[in-house]
């Protein structure tokens, strides 16, 4: 077997050649930065299997791509439906592979060819400088004489997971999962193979079964069950290896096991998990969607990092990243998508007064009554804004009034879909629609529009520039809240196709108004956290992460929020209800400051000693945002779930690091923080907010810890922690 190594900084891949010329994916390994490790490990591999030296019997499961083609067969031992010995990937043959520079790292890209069935492959693999994190996908392309039909294609594709250790993989891994859903999202979880029925009851070498595990997601909504995210960590050697899909629709991954060996795949629609099937015609190509894979040495909160950096490199460049302003929005345990004139000028005023910096209206301005059903033409309602000498052009004065205040203003839009008793509904032709089997798709009283269509983009363009150039806004909440299924099958081979082609069509249209209006703030919602995934936060550069109406079950959404997104894109909410309650205030407070505020609340109805409390979070935030822009999340307690009485989060910054705590009840008033990153160091820890309301705590330096004492239930602060050293 040829050995083809790719080492690149942080993170590397090795390939192999067989002698049948068929290119297997031998390893992720360390790149050139940890290349003493990186020697240790190719002896390690080479006198583990020999697969050098001729076995490659061993390793024809490796195949670096799986691709379904219709009426193929799959002659291998395949149980089940696990996305394994794929038909087009059995056939493909190496040609060569080349390496292209990139700005910040480099692309490898291998071309492989099946000559009996014209098909064609190209795996693309892309390397970060300074980064353990490979962003990848794959072509295929039909340069036979008949059309082939695709039922499946993944990114990215790995056997051999267990390879490096000795212990059984019960033994060894656990696989972290993010469950997710609306008012539940962000909710982590670990496991033993075993207990999700994947256990070593075979013979050794003979894994094959009929079980495997898989997360997939199915429609638009592409986080309404799991973030598009799993972290494998291996207790035996130390190392992660972790993923992420990056598309907004359909996806799916599975862990499984065949020949003696454990596999990832991961891939976006298939025909078997998403109903997606495309038609290759000749000289045509297909595109899957990318993931990205980190590895290293670490636990899992040390994927996350390494993930949150990768992220960073990717994400659009964009201003409000940079400055990450305070923003209010009138909506959550607030207005409730009920905006007047007369609500919103006490909530402007004390907005401005606390030190907000946007100001956003949220839904409700297009209509006087119930409008759910009625949405669509973007129209700003009379009665709710009416046009009297304070305010001669209504809404539009109101948003004046926003500027004058010092906030750059913004509006809610759901641009992607139309009431069924919208009036243009009725005017617009079936080709604005998502159908199925004849007739538009409807789902909560809307219509799902279909972004392949131009005119569609046209409209939804038009209904941007008026709100910008017209109405002077800087800020739109763009949410989404339906769930439109398997996708349309109207103009496509399959609803999968019709859906996927969609979703790809909305994302070109969101670059083209991000590259006419590059300072235009763009807020990713659907319905809160249901659609989290790196296909939109490459473009968007905030994200709201829950309808989460209890601040109290907020502080997990917040302690996990770094799992999907950078913690300057994660969005949460702030929203203090009861007028005297000082210590509410202050957890609502700590939720958001190392994180983006999104206040809300009838901040005038409070005491003054809660506004005061607001004032003083916001103004710490301002002052600490450009260390904390590009500091590295840190979980002294672990990742946090729901049912937590004690939970943290910390960032590390150039200049300091940020700890929030918080308690949840409980019989226990104090909390011991293990922080191993400050043992040996001399160090100063101060409760920085609330300043005039300290606790008691104190610093174990030899053992490394910070012991916190919450004497009442339900309490919240955040420490500021400087290593004088």
């Amino acid at each position: 077997m040829h050995i083809i190594n790719i080492e690149e900084d942080r993170i590397g891949l090795r390939f192999g050649v067989t002698q049948e010329n068929r290119l297997v994916l031998l390893a992720v390994t360390e790149g050139k930065k940890r290349q003493q490790a990186s020697e240790m490990q190719e002896a390690a591999f080479e006198q583990k299997d020999g697969a050098e030296a001729g076995n490659e019997d061993a390793f024809r499961e490796y195949a670096p791509l799986e691709a379904m083609i219709t009426g193929e067969n799959c002659p291998e031992d395949r149980m089940g439906n696990q996305l394994i010995h794929t038909s087009l990937a059995m056939k493909l043959h190496y040609e060569r592979h080349e390496r292209r520079q990139t700005e910040d790292g480099a692309e490898y890209v291998f071309f492989l060819k099946d000559e009996d069935t014209g098909m064609a492959a190209r795996l693309h693999y892309r390397f970060y400088a300074e980064l353990n994190v490979i962003s990848c996908h794959a072509e295929v392309e039909n340069q036979g004489t008949l059309p082939q039909g695709l039922e499946a294609v993944t990114s990215f594709s790995l056997h051999g997971l267990e390879r490096d250790g000795n212990l059984s993989y019960e033994e060894r891994f656990r696989l972290h999962l993010v469950h997710n859903g609306w008012q539940k999202e962000l909710q982590w979880h670990a496991y033993r193979f075993s207990e999700l029925g994947l256990t070593a009851s075979q013979k050794p070498g003979r894994y094959n079964s009929t079980k495997f595990i898989s997360v997939t997601n199915m429609g638009a909504w592409s986080t309404k069950q799991y973030l598009p995210l799993g972290i494998l960590e291996d207790e035996e050697t130390g190392k992660f290896l972790a993923w992420q899909i990056e598309h907004n629709g359909s996806w799916h991954w599975e862990i499984g096991e065949h020949a003696g060996q454990l596999y990832l795949k991961a891939a976006g629609p298939t025909e078997q998990y998403a109903h997606w099937y495309k038609e290759l015609k000749p000289g045509e190509t297909f595109v899957s969607v990318p993931a990205a894979v980190a590895y290293g040495c670490g636990r899992a909160d040390e994927a996350v990092r390494a993930l949150t950096a990768y992220r960073r490199r990717i994400r659009r460049k964009n201003e409000d990243n940079r400055k990450l302003p305070v923003i209010f929005n009138d909506y959550m345990n607030c207005l409730w998508g009920k905006p007047t004139t007369e609500e919103e000028i006490p909530l402007i005023d004390m907005a401005a007064a606390c030190g907000c910096e946007y100001y956003c209206i949220d839904c409700g301005w297009y209509s006087a009554g119930e409008w759910w059903g009625n949405v669509g033409e973007w129209l700003p309602s009379e009665e709710r804004f009416p046009k009297t000498e304070a305010f001669p052009e209504g809404l539009k004065s109101l948003l004046a009034y926003i500027r004058q205040k010092g906030m750059v203003s913004g509006l809610w839009l759901e641009l992607e879909v139309m009431g069924l008793n919208c009036p243009l509904a009725k005017e617009k032709p079936d080709e604005w629609f998502f159908m199925r089997h004849g007739k538009r798709v409807r789902e909560k009283t809307r219509y799902q529009l279909d972004y392949r269509n131009p005119e569609v983009r046209e409209f939804a363009t038009g209904v941007i520039r008026r709100l910008v150039e017209d109405y002077g806004v800087g800020y739109i909440k763009m949410d989404y809240n339906i769930e439109p299924g398997i996708g349309t099958d109207q103009q496509a081979d399959s609803a999968g196709d019709g859906l996927l082609e969609h979703q790809r069509a909305y994302l070109s249209w969101l670059d083209g108004i991000f590259a006419e209006y590059p300072d235009l703030v763009i807020e990713n919602c659907g319905s809160g956290g249901m659609r989290m995934d790196y296909a939109m936060l490459k473009r968007h550069s905030v994200q709201s992460t829950s309808d989460m109406e209890d601040y109290r079950m907020y502080a997990t959404i917040a302690v996990n929020s770094p799992l999907a997104l950078t913690p300057e894109q994660a969005a949460v909410w702030s929203y203090p209800l009861n007028a005297d309650d000082a210590e509410e205030t202050i957890f609502n407070m700590v939720n958001v400051l190392l994180l983006r505020i999104h206040q809300s609340g009838h901040l005038f109805r409070l005491g003054e000693t809660c506004q005061e409390l607001i004032r003083e979070a916001i103004s710490w935030y301002q002052a600490t945002r450009e260390d904390r822009r590009e500091a590295l999340p840190f979980w002294p307690l672990g990742f946090g779930t729901y049912y937590d009485v004690w939970t943290a989060l910390g960032m590390k910054g150039r200049k300091k690091s940020y700890l929030a705590v918080w308690r949840r009840g409980g019989e226990e008033a104090s909390c011991r923080l293990p922080l191993p990153d400050c043992r040996g160091k001399e160090i100063r820890v101060r409760c920085a907010y609330p300043a005039e309301r300290p606790v008691d705590f104190t610093w174990d330096a030899q053992k490394a810890e910070l012991t916190v004492t919450f004497p009442e239930a339900f309490m919240a602060r955040l420490f500021e922690i400087e290593n004088l050293s």
